[in-house]
């Protein structure tokens, strides 16, 4: 049995808009300027602590930005202009993953609990996933925590798991916890820094993707 993981913000979903917009206020209510939007973006993936102290350093207001991102986060996605979309391809990518006998799928984000399970409920995954891992569950990512403890509750090995992710936090945790990891080029972070961080390839779209995972479901690499 083969496991593949996938990250949330960046991966499946296309959140950019939102997450800018909520650290925007987040920053504005207290009284700091916000950052553009490429270094806004450079830290999605993290816990938001581990997030803000990357943006304002260990002794900025982190507890208070943290406080000020959730609050605006959760506003600001109910208006139509903050949708969060999934990213082409990857819902079909997901519906079929979820129909083989042969492959178990999870999720692992910086989303936390709440996020997951209203994500979950939204597209109608119940009970899609073999282990699902939050922000809530352990330490941020590139801590291989969340991945290890992904991979015990599915029931698989490390060698039989793949990590899909668009960040170096993904491909390094992925790394750490002895999976494969794979890179989606369509993401946060460049693939020169996804490959650097340890990705076995990169991949420019979910069909690609489908097809370098049903490869290897295939040959059992």
């Amino acid at each position: 049995m083969r496991l593949v993981v996938f990250d949330v913000d960046g991966t499946l979903v296309d959140s950019q808009h939102l997450i800018v917009a909520a650290q925007e206020v987040a920053f504005a209510e207290n009284g700091l300027p916000a950052p553009g939007r490429r270094e806004a973006l450079s830290v999605v993936g993290l816990s938001l602590p581990q997030a803000f102290r990357r943006l304002v350093g260990e002794d900025g207001p982190v507890a208070e930005l943290s406080e000020s991102y959730k609050q605006a986060y959760n506003r600001l996605r109910l208006d139509p202009a903050h949708e969060e979309p999934l990213f082409p391809g990857m819902a079909d990518l997901l519906t079929r993953l979820h129909g083989r006998s042969d492959v178990l799928i999870g999720l692992a984000t910086g989303k936390s609990r709440r996020g997951v399970d209203r994500l979950i409920a939204h597209y109608g995954w119940a009970d899609w996933f073999a282990t699902t891992q939050s922000a809530d569950d352990a330490p941020s990512k590139p801590d291989p925590t969340m991945l290890q403890q992904a991979i015990r509750e599915a029931g698989c090995e490390p060698e039989a798991t793949v990590m899909v992710g668009d960040t170096t936090f993904d491909i390094a945790m992925g790394v750490a916890a002895g999976a494969t990891a794979v890179g989606v080029a369509w993401g946060y972070h460049p693939p020169d820094a996804l490959y650097g961080a340890g990705a076995v390839t990169v991949v420019p779209s979910a069909a690609a993707l489908e097809a370098l995972l049903l490869e290897g479901l295939a040959t059992g690499s």
